[in-house]
């Protein structure tokens, strides 16, 4: 063995100088090494996180896709429309529209990304929040409360004359829809949703059921205004079940007050836009107040010119007035009454049992509103 002199390279038996000198730049490669993909992938997730914060970062949306139906049931979003209301307060944000016959089409839509927000009965967007596991939509304000009626040919004088009958929906799943199979069931009779069962329940568009009531091949239809009143002053039906009768105000705290319309908005959207967000809601706010402020004759001319543009029809003044008196305009959502709409839903077959919880977000409602009294989400969301 040969002792090393200060500041020269020690060997030891079996060792030579030059691997020993290999060995050592290896490892300190090594541990550069490793330093630098450390370095490297705290940079590479700082500038991730910048990244994902700036895709995320909220703005106003360049455009806001607005879905509603052709019904007096939506005339928030018809003089929203029709007034410029909605897109005076959208501001630079383009206003584009689409109309639906029914809920499940708007809610697939609005999941496909066709559309951001909507005007709907409550039992689509429950079932679209069951479905989604709360990821899908909320409810930011409500609309219309009442305004849909079971009517039927006028032989039809009570519950036990419609066995065998067929009766007609919107469309499975909607509102109406489900609201026509939880009272049948209440009258002890068994429906399916493929149509079977004591009563047939037929789900069909609401001009082609008024014309296949006109032609004697409907028994009845539940429907939302103005195809009730259509039926009743224009193909000579009578009204059976008057749904406002069924809710005597527990859960809603307002008798014969039921969620027919509510406004929704896609999660993502909101969370990207929320001052988009909130200046649909305030052109909302401002077309509600307009309906319950305006003089009926002005009122009623508004909403037929845009019954015109987006139906492609006018009402007649009669069953425009009929329509009109069967329905409140409001804010309120009616919050109280959704536990009962989920189970109906679930009774129905057209849902399932879920934690509705989340499902309404009305700060911004509160705050636009700037109400002395909160609009309240009942428990099942942020108020």
């Amino acid at each position: 063995m040969t002792t090393s002199k200060p500041g020269m390279t020690r060997i030891v038996a079996g060792e030579s100088a030059v691997p020993k000198r290999k060995r050592a730049i290896e490892a300190a490669l090594a541990v550069g090494l490793v330093l630098l993909i450390v370095v490297g992938a705290v940079v590479a997730s700082t500038v991730s996180r910048n990244t994902e914060a700036q895709a995320v970062a909220p703005s106003p949306a360049a455009e806001l896709k607005l879905g509603y139906f052709g019904n007096v049931t939506h005339a928030p979003a018809l003089v929203g429309v029709k007034e410029g209301f909605l897109a005076e307060a959208l501001g630079s944000t383009i206003l584009s529209t689409e109309t639906f016959n029914a809920g499940p089409a708007a809610i697939e839509a609005l999941n496909a990304g066709a559309i951001d927000a909507a005007y709907i009965g409550p039992n689509p967007a429950i079932n679209s929040f069951v479905k989604s596991s709360g990821e899908s939509v909320r409810i930011i304000a409500g609309a219309a409360a009442g305004g849909a009626q079971l009517v039927v040919k006028p032989d039809i004088t009570s519950a036990a004359d419609l066995e065998g009958k067929t009766i007609a929906s919107p469309q499975l799943g909607g509102t109406q829809d489900v609201a026509l199979r939880a009272w049948l069931a209440d009258q002890g009779y068994k429906t399916n949703v493929d149509g079977s069962g004591d009563v047939a329940i037929n789900p069909t568009e609401n001009a082609q059921s008024l014309k296949l009531f006109q032609d004697g091949k409907l028994d009845g239809a539940w429907l939302p205004e103005p195809w009730a009143s259509r039926l009743v002053l224009q193909a000579g039906a009578r009204v059976l079940v008057d749904e406002k009768d069924l809710w005597d105000g527990t859960g809603t705290g307002k008798p014969g007050e039921f969620p027919t319309t509510v406004l929704i908005v896609n999660q993502k959207f909101a969370g990207e836009h929320p001052d988009t967000v909130k200046a649909l809601l305030a052109g909302h706010v401002r077309s509600v107040a307009w309906l319950n402020e305006t003089p009926a004759e002005q009122k009623a001319g508004v909403i037929n010119s845009a019954l015109q543009e987006s139906a492609g029809a006018a009402l007649a003044d009669d069953v425009l007035a009929r329509s009109l008196a069967n329905i409140t305009f409001t804010l309120d959502p009616l919050a109280g009454g959704y536990p009962r709409l989920l189970q109906d839903g679930v009774e129905a077959g057209t849902t399932k049992q879920a934690d509705i919880n989340g499902l309404f977000d009305l700060r911004a409602l509160n705050e636009v509103a700037g109400a002395t009294t909160t609009i309240s989400a009942a428990g099942l969301g942020q108020d």
